[in-house]
């Protein structure tokens, strides 16, 4: 078996130790954790709810988690361009890069996110979604505005799928 080195680019990722600012969104979804978890571990589990005209999704440390919602923008425009999982543990836990839409100042600066998904007792399954690594200033409080809202219409999205 071969195995293919795919690294991650940690330079575009500005923040750094425990001094940064986070959007934290949390929703109960009517379905199970390992049900919701796979609907962001996979092309077709995004297409299944998300549902970006296109994706470029490989689940492995480093592999591509990108949305493509602009397919006719210039390369580089088009969504989640170049953001990569940076961990998972299947049915629990999913992290990635993320960047900023095109039209705010720090679209080539990468945050994360990571996603948990705990089983409640009555089988719905508890998502807490953390989109952390802002950090101060103008440009980054308009990134961080954005998607406290944007995170919020995304985990209703979710949630109204089941």
């Amino acid at each position: 078996m071969t195995h293919q080195a795919h690294s991650i680019d940690i330079t575009s990722i500005a923040a750094t130790g425990s001094d940064i600012r986070s959007v934290v969104k949390e929703t109960v979804v009517a379905a199970g954790a390992g049900e919701v978890w796979a609907a962001w571990a996979s092309a077709d589990g995004i297409a299944a709810w998300w549902n970006p005209p296109a994706t470029r999704i490989e689940l492995r440390i480093g592999g591509p988690f990108e949305l493509l919602f602009s397919t006719d923008a210039p390369e580089g425009s088009r969504g989640s361009e170049g953001c990569r999982y940076l961990a998972y543990v299947p049915g629990e836990m999913v992290a990635f890069t993320w960047n900023a839409p095109p039209h705010l100042a720090l679209r080539e600066t990468h945050t994360w996110v990571v996603i948990t998904f705990t089983r409640l007792s009555d089988g719905a399954t508890r998502v807490r979604l953390v989109h952390t690594g802002f950090l101060e200033g103008e440009d980054w409080d308009a990134y961080l505005d954005y998607f406290d809202e944007a995170w919020s219409r995304v985990l209703d999205r979710l949630a109204d799928h089941w």
